[in-house]
């Protein structure tokens, strides 16, 4: 940076300057992915009803507010952060409510009145999207600073755990797992929200243990092995996971609230013995669950042949009851490279979980192999500007919650996609933003306010002087000569 050589003090002026280049990039980057949508909108409406939608100025309006107004409080309370995560996440919003909206026209039309199918999503998920938004918001203004949550860490990991277990206590068994809870018209599924709480947890305990986590306890085939009172606290996350998967049925839960403990652990330790520890005990649940309950069974003897399922019911192997897989992977070949176009794709055929789950068949028939590879890309760069944050954080703290976090929508974003695409046997989650899911939708908005702080921290820290950074480098002098740093 000009005027930054580790001495004196950076020119003021080029700081407003850098940071009002970042904030209209960002506006320019969230006005164009506002036009994305309402042109992706407007293209649905004309393929299916040979018209613009009535609702076409509503929606790019409501859209286009919230997009800005969220600008605007980036603008004002994290005017350092980075330019991309909001445009990334206004377009993956866009996209999600065109995609819901032009499937609810779809399952109105093959659906009787009746029939639960039939009833429009897409209103309910702009109120979740505006929702979403103001609890964005919110956090910025709330939490000044990443290093406040620090100070909440066993507290959170108390009401995370609470929360994480109260489907299983109060929750009902809805389409074959216990991840929700219902109140009144209402329904909520808690761990959306404890991915991100644990995740603040896990930060603050690595922080504070990091060290002793990373000792080696022996060698076992060349790879170092954790001592093994350091291993407890593996052993306990691998046995709430797996509480967690054996009476909520909730696979992806668990694989996201494992998995991203791992990937902590090692950013912590750089040990690859608690990876490959982590790996093994992941499969071992996995495979133990799998074999004895029928929910799990069932969706990994779909995964293993999904056609199965056209077998006369006499020949189906046992416990494969759903023809979803099978009608995504329809989807898919349907798409091609350049995709049906949006509002042309037959992708309702999937069934009450085309909405949810299996959004991204959606997208693969309706925008093809291309439109599908522009999607996974705009995750990988929310995740790769994640990552980007928590290298450029100056403490140990922020590292790793924005590590954690980064992991979280990477680990979320492979499991949804392999298991619609046949990858892996389907665990049931909801894809960021692009999904229907109320949950999903806040939650997710709330990470992302959390990364947009923790860059915000890093540039600040990033135009100070040397010696006025968060964390000083210690200074280590020569004993022999003292003089000599």
């Amino acid at each position: 940076m000009r005027g930054y050589g580790g001495y004196g003090r950076l020119d003021d002026r080029w700081v407003r300057r850098w940071t009002a280049r970042r904030r209209n990039t960002e506006l320019a980057l969230v006005l164009f992915a506002v036009a994305i949508a309402t042109g992706g909108h407007a293209a649905a409406g004309l393929a299916m009803e040979e018209r613009i939608p009535t609702g076409l100025p509503a929606y790019a309006a409501v859209l286009g507010a919230a997009a800005l107004v969220a600008h605007l409080a980036v603008r004002r309370f994290a005017r350092y952060a980075d330019p991309l995560f909001l445009p990334v996440t206004v377009l993956l919003v866009g996209l999600g409510l065109v995609l819901i909206d032009r499937l609810d026209h779809d399952y109105a039309l093959h659906h009787p009145p009746s029939d639960y199918q039939s009833l429009p999503l897409a209103p309910a998920q702009a109120t979740w999207a505006l929702i979403g938004v103001g609890v964005l918001i919110a956090t910025l203004v709330v939490v000044h600073h990443h290093r406040i949550l620090q100070r909440y860490v066993y507290s959170g990991m108390a009401v995370a755990m609470a929360l994480l277990m109260a489907p299983a206590l109060f929750g009902a068994d809805e389409y074959g797992a216990k991840r929700w809870i219902t109140v009144g018209s209402l329904s909520v599924q808690p761990g959306e929200f404890v991915k991100v709480m644990i995740v603040v947890f896990f930060a603050g305990y690595l922080t504070a243990t990091g060290d002793a986590l990373a000792l080696v306890g022996r060698r076992v085939l060349g790879l170092a092995l954790p001592r093994g009172r350091n291993a407890g606290p593996v052993l306990l996350v691998w046995a709430v996971s797996l509480v967690v998967l054996f009476y909520e049925r909730d696979l992806g839960t668990s694989l996201i609230f494992f998995g991203v403990f791992i990937v902590m652990l090692y950013v912590a330790t750089r040990r690859t013995g608690w990876v490959v520890l982590g790996a093994l005990m992941a499969v071992v649940g996995t495979v133990v669950v799998a074999t004895t309950q029928p929910h799990v069974k069932g969706r990994v003897q779909a995964w293993l042949d999904p056609m199965a399922i056209f077998l006369p019911p006499e020949q189906r192997p046992p416990g494969l009851i759903s023809d979803q897989l099978a009608q995504s992977l329809f989807s898919f070949g349907a798409g091609g490279l350049t995709g049906t176009g949006l509002g042309q794709g037959h992708s309702y055929q999937i069934g009450f979980a085309g909405r949810s789950d299996y959004i991204l068949a959606t997208v693969g028939e309706e925008l093809g192999l291309a439109g599908t590879t522009l999607v996974v890309l705009l995750y990988v760069l929310l995740i790769q500007r994640g990552f980007a944050a928590a290298l450029a954080a100056t403490d140990p703290f922020g590292k790793l919650l924005a590590a954690g976090l980064s992991t979280v929508v990477a680990l979320q974003v492979f499991i949804v996609g392999g298991g619609v695409t046949g990858l892996i046997p389907l665990t049931g989650k909801a894809l960021p933003f692009l999904a229907q899911g109320g949950s999903s939708m806040v939650a997710n908005c709330l990470l992302v306010a959390l990364l947009i702080r923790i860059s915000d921290s890093a540039g600040r820290a990033a135009t100070q002087p040397k010696g006025n950074a968060t964390i000083l480098t210690p200074v280590v002098r020569d004993p022999v000569r003292p003089e000599i740093l």
